[in-house]
């Protein structure tokens, strides 16, 4: 297991390739990253106990328990993000991915400096929801915490959100009734060195969606715009 104590986040590859693992360790690690690696899922969770973890970059082909799997179960652990790497390239496997929780998916051989790019994102708005002045806002009888990364609902009830559905509603919530384009609302999920694919956009606010509900006038808080875009009909006030 490769380790390194630093200062820019840390990050838990999940492999059985022992060659991939210590390339991309090596990589992450020059660039500053406390890395640590596991060949399955068990390791992972044992190592989950022990650290604190930021992101985790995990294989969808892993003996015994499977990625797709593995990420199932993170999705609702307000968890480290999670970034999947696959063999699987289409389209329809990174929809999947991503449904299941994934913040990101990236398709195998993949360009280390490309990883270093994601997952720099995912830390680039961590540290900008920590650094706002005002870190609460509510929406229709909703609260978002930016810091606690936690949104409740009207009745008080946490619930659970991925990166990137977190980092698509604190996009809306900071350009409340503005319309955003899939590509704005792409940078600001997964970063602006992500491929541009509209429908994982689609697939995360349909997850979004759903979550949310209906809004107490009975209409859907996110609204689709023909030919423009999404954006959240309601009024955000800052706390």
């Amino acid at each position: 297991m490769s380790e390194q104590l630093t200062d820019a986040g840390s990050v838990l590859i999940v492999d059985d390739d022992p060659g991939i693992c210590a390339a991309v360790s090596e990589f992450l690690a020059d660039h500053g990253y406390a890395v640590a690696t596991a060949p399955d899922g068990e390791a992972m969770r044992r190592r989950l106990a022990e650290d604190k973890v930021d992101v985790i970059v995990l294989d969808v082909m892993l003996p015994g328990e499977d990625g797709l799997a593995i990420c199932r179960k993170l999705m609702g652990s307000n968890g480290p993000a999670v970034v999947m790497l696959s063999a699987l390239g289409e389209d329809a496997d990174r929809i999947l991915g991503l449904e299941l929780g994934a913040d990101d998916y990236l398709s195998k051989p993949c360009n280390p400096r490309e990883l270093l790019a994601r997952i720099r994102a995912v830390m680039r708005r961590r540290d900008g929801a920590r650094g706002r002045p005002s870190a609460t806002c509510e929406f229709a009888g909703w609260r978002l915490n930016l810091v606690r990364r936690e949104l409740k609902t009207p009745d008080g009830v946490v619930m659970n959100l991925t990166q990137g559905e977190f980092s698509l509603l604190h996009a809306f919530v900071e350009r409340p009734r503005r319309i955003l384009t899939r590509d704005e609302l792409l940078d600001a999920a997964r970063g602006p060195d992500s491929d541009a694919f509209d429908r994982a956009i689609d697939v995360q606010i349909s997850r979004l969606r759903r979550k949310l509900g209906e809004s107490v006038g009975g209409h859907e808080l996110i609204r689709t715009v023909r030919s423009g875009g999404y954006n959240v009909d309601a009024l955000v006030t800052w706390r």
